[in-house]
């Protein structure tokens, strides 16, 4: 998960899939679902045909297709999957996560109450605690509106506690209308120890609170409720649990992500003076919860580690997944940057990821497979793929320690699959040097992330027909459309079909992110979505489900006919912008291929003919065009025609202050249609030409870079037709040509061995109905076909009240070897055809 990509985090606009200048075919003669072959006339004509060949071979399948990428981003973990209600448990909340945090955050106290930091704590690990006196209590507001229970629930209460003498401890938990379940005592006695109770709901509440009174002075730590009815007993959140489970993930990638590397590489000790903004360090999160240590979450919370490696590798067992942890590869990324050179550190992490191998397989007798028993899991777990590092932006620093990771597992473990990545993108300078590198090391296998518009997804369904066949397999580690919405779903899934006809290629593929808690939100979209009581769907996860059930075994081999391709010239406005960055702009020109003069404007005046739809604060000073709020994002300014094509534009800009560079646009229909050269985006580390289509944002070419402050720049954009060169003081700087078109309508065709089933899988990304004629090659099937159907309108978003997006089942009964099935407008299909 790349933390730099903030302007990618947009909501789509309720606009159609498709630009207004395909050219969708409207349905002619469209049968009924339930038209049978014998029903179609030879005056029929149809709109698409899908021709099958069941005699040749394609693809294998690997049963390791399709999968869940978890990562603690919009509180997944706590207050989210760790079924844990009290938020702070431990009061080691601290500013290092977060500017507003306290020690206290998420509790009130009455009388005298105050944490300490001092060597009367529960242990070295866990080092703040809450020192009350007598009358004194402590409460704690949970997540979201509060602390949520269910009638005639069990919820297991617990915490360590310190006294000199005898305390007596009064707990209670109740809302605003009062008692949720009888009050329970218990008596703290001597050194810190640990005192339980059980409390029964009595009414359903989702604003509880806890409440712990002290009859005399006493110590407390690690205050905790937890449900006594978590997923199959091992601490989660039910309901969440079911709903990945669900899916019938065959992988569970964990536990980031940005949280992998970011932060120090140090350890947790009084040598790295207690450092709290750590990578995510596995040894830091097994063993007693009361021992491990919490830490800064680059999301900007804590993370409690309650959540952790014991946990996730015993989850992913309980669902059937194989479990394929990401380990630290001492390169930061997601915006820092920065490579670690200390060889024994690097040393020691190496070592860190050998005994992590051996605490997931090793033997009880193994030093760290005793560890795993002690647990309570004295059988291995059977992890086969480890990956190293996570989107690093510094691809021959990170790659030179790759090779030292790689090269101690394969000697101690020649069967683990070691995973590298190709950084943050689908392509640039960054993507074709990991590549390169990963090639030429032959590299088993390589983790691509990519968050992209809808158009992008529709667009790039041959991604992986053009892969090296002999070279690395392909883990789709993290990807997304830019939204929740169906037709953001509908893209994934037209996607999805080419993973499946390359899967000799993609051999894992996950969406991302997984979790998000609605009212912790960092990261948009997200595929489960929830609240301190409830949770549900969205419609990608949707997708996903109906992806991850029908995947098959092989690919069938298919082919489609397809819908007229992207015509006609790049159009559109120019404009100005800057992102959490001031500059200053001057000396702007628009000339047409023939030599007129579309625009030309030195500030000399006024900025008349500018119009501002973006945020900041834009003013004429000193003869430039001035941006000056350095914390505004997204300050476009236009000006021009949206019908302008084939012409040149010139500007020079220069950076005043801020973290970026300056955002020169042009093909700027609207303020969610356009192109922008972004220089020294990415907190100034590189520069890309983006395409925005309905607020939704891909990076069309890109490569690494900076700009300086305080220089003016000369950049000129030539657009000639589809055609776009792009000129940074008088050097080409790089060019491309926009000419794939969004194709609308995707199929890929698999076989189920088991059952024999071919599963045709059809998206119809378009407004209009899909009348099909499919060929199934000779294939002896079967007359009645199970049908799974998704179809909405485009805009529909699944919400806690609300499913518009659900897969309807139904029975076709027109199959035949030649038959003809009308696909709804905006849906995804699929159709099992049972073995003749």
């Amino acid at each position: 998960m790349s933390r730099t990509r903030t302007r990618w985090r947009l909501s789509l606009t309720a606009t159609a899939l498709l630009a207004a200048s395909f050219l969708a075919p409207a349905p002619v003669n469209a049968a009924a679902e339930g038209t049978t072959a014998e029903d179609v006339t030879a005056e029929d004509t149809t709109d698409y045909a899908i021709t099958v060949d069941p005699r040749t071979a394609g693809a294998r399948i690997d049963d390791t297709m399709y999968g869940v990428f978890f990562e603690d981003i919009n509180r997944a973990a706590d207050g989210g999957l760790y079924a844990e209600l009290v938020q702070n448990r431990s009061f080691e909340y601290s500013k290092a996560d977060n500017g507003s945090y306290t020690s206290l955050t998420s509790w009130t106290t009455t009388g005298a109450a105050k944490t300490a930091d001092d060597d009367g704590r529960l242990n070295a690990r866990n080092r703040t605690y809450l020192a009350l006196d007598g009358g004194s209590s402590v409460t704690n507001s949970g997540y979201n509106t509060g602390i949520s229970v269910e009638k005639g629930k069990v919820y297991d209460f617990s915490v360590w506690a310190r006294a000199e003498g005898r305390s007596a401890l009064t707990v209670t938990l109740q809302d605003a209308d009062g008692e949720l379940a009888e009050a329970r005592r218990v008596t703290a006695r001597g050194g810190w120890a640990k005192y339980t109770a059980r409390f029964t709901a009595t009414r359903t509440s989702a604003t509880g609170r806890l409440t712990v009174a002290a009859g005399s002075p006493v110590a407390l730590d690690m205050i905790s409720l937890i449900p006594r009815d978590t997923y199959k007993g091992h601490g989660l959140r039910k309901d969440l649990a079911q709903k990945i489970a669900a899916l019938d993930p065959a992988f569970v990638r964990f536990p980031g992500g940005c949280l992998v590397n970011t932060g120090s590489m140090q350890d947790y000790s009084e040598a790295s003076n207690w450092e709290r903004k750590r990578s995510y360090q596995w040894k830091d999160t097994v063993g007693p919860v009361e021992q491990r240590p919490t830490n800064a979450n680059v999301w900007g919370y804590n993370q409690s580690y309650g959540l952790g490696y014991h946990e996730y590798f015993q989850f992913s067992e309980d669902i059937g997944a194989m479990p394929l942890p990401v380990v630290p590869a001492l390169v930061t990324g997601c915006g820092q940057n920065r490579a670690v050179d200390d060889e024994a550190l690097l040393q020691r992490h190496i070592q860190d990821t050998l005994d992590l191998i051996e605490y997931a397989n090793g033997p009880v007798t193994s030093e760290w497979g005793r560890k795993r028993a002690k647990a309570g899991h004295p059988k291995p777990f059977h992890l086969t793929h480890l990956a190293v590092g996570n989107e690093e932006n510094l691809p021959n620093e990170y790659f030179e320690r790759f090779k030292k990771f790689r090269a101690a597992i394969e000697a101690k473990y020649p069967d683990i699959t070691v995973i590298s990545n190709s950084g943050p993108d689908d392509s640039g300078s960054t993507f074709d040097t990991a590549w390169k590198l990963n090639r030429e090391a032959n590299v088993d296998m390589v983790d691509e992330h990519y968050y992209n518009s809808p158009q992008w997804f529709l667009q790039n369904n041959d991604r992986y027909d053009s892969y090296d066949r002999k070279g690395p397999k392909v883990f789709l580690g993290e990807y997304a459309s830019q939204g929740n919405t169906f037709k953001n779903a509908l893209s994934e899934a037209a996607f999805m079909t080419g993973l499946e006809r390359n899967a000799d290629i993609v051999k894992l593929a996950s969406y991302a992110p997984l979790l998000a808690n609605e009212d912790y939100v960092q990261w948009r979209p997200d595929l489960i979505w929830f609240n301190n009581h409830a949770s549900w769907n969205s419609a990608n996860y949707e997708v996903q489900k109906l992806f991850m059930r029908n995947v098959g075994d092989r690919v069938v081999p298919s082919t489609a006919t397809g819908t007229p391709s992207l015509s006609g010239p790049i159009t559109g406005a120019v404009g100005l912008s800057t992102w959490a960055t001031t500059a200053a702009y001057d000396d702007v020109s628009v000339t047409g291929a023939d030599g007129a003069a579309l625009l030309s404007d030195d500030f000399s005046g006024d900025a008349s003919k500018w119009t501002h739809t973006g945020g900041g604060s834009w003013s004429v000073q000193d003869g430039q065009y001035v941006q000056s709020d350095v914390a505004a994002e997204n300050t476009m300014v236009s000006a021009g025609d949206p019908a302008w094509h084939d012409y040149d534009l010139h500007v020079k800009a220069t950076k005043k202050s801020g973290k970026e560079g300056f955002l020169v646009a042009f093909g700027v229909k609207d303020t969610g249609n356009y192109y922008w050269w972004n220089l020294g985006g990415w907190n100034n580390t590189q520069s890309a030409v983006e395409q925005a289509v309905d607020g939704g944002k891909s990076t069309l070419v890109s490569k690494a870079g900076s700009i300086e402050t305080g220089r003016a720049y000369d950049i000129d954009i030539k657009v000639r037709g589809r055609q776009v060169t792009l000129l940074l003081d008088g050097q080409e700087w790089g060019s491309f040509t926009d000419d794939k078109p969004a194709e609308p309508f995707r199929q890929v065709v698999t076989k189920d061995k088991k059952t024999g089933d071919l599963i045709v899988k059809v998206v119809n990304a378009q407004a209009a109905d899909a009348r099909t004629a499919i060929d199934l090659g000779g294939a002896k099937v079967r007359p009645k076909a199970g049908v799974t159907t998704l179809a909405a309108a485009p805009d529909a978003v699944n919400t806690e009240t609300e499913a518009p997006v659900t897969p309807v089942t139904s029975t076709f009964s027109g199959v035949a070897d030649r038959f003809t099935y009308t696909f709804p407008a905006n849906s995804v299909t699929f159709l099992r055809i049972r073995k003749g």
